[in-house]
């Protein structure tokens, strides 16, 4: 019966902690962007986490024209690393997709 009833315990601790690292989670908010610019071609990362919930996006533009646009969400790994100030390795490496455009190159 004791063993029961600190189960329970543990349960209910393990269960309350969760909970608050969820909300604590839930109320990150982060934004940053980074522009870099090559002859006519301008490249724009951005990174944003809002309630939580975190996308990466990459847009290109060719002589003052957008010509390819993409956005992905981020694992929710990633956003802990951003939540605690630490660099990403690759976080755009999967966005290899936006240098293709509708235009025949």
């Amino acid at each position: 019966m004791l063993i029961m009833m600190n189960v329970k315990i543990n349960l209910l601790y393990i269960i309350n902690s969760l909970l608050y690292i969820m909300e604590e989670v839930k109320s990150f908010n982060y934004e940053n962007t980074e522009t870099k610019q090559i002859g006519g071609t301008k490249v724009i990362r951005k990174v944003t986490v809002k309630k939580g919930r975190g996308f990466k996006t990459i847009t290109k533009y060719r002589k003052g024209k957008k010509i390819s646009s993409i956005k992905k969400p981020i694992h929710a790994e990633h956003i802990k690393m951003i939540k605690g100030g630490k660099f990403i390795v690759g976080l755009f490496d999967d966005c290899k997709d936006c240098n293709k455009t509708r235009k025949k190159q």
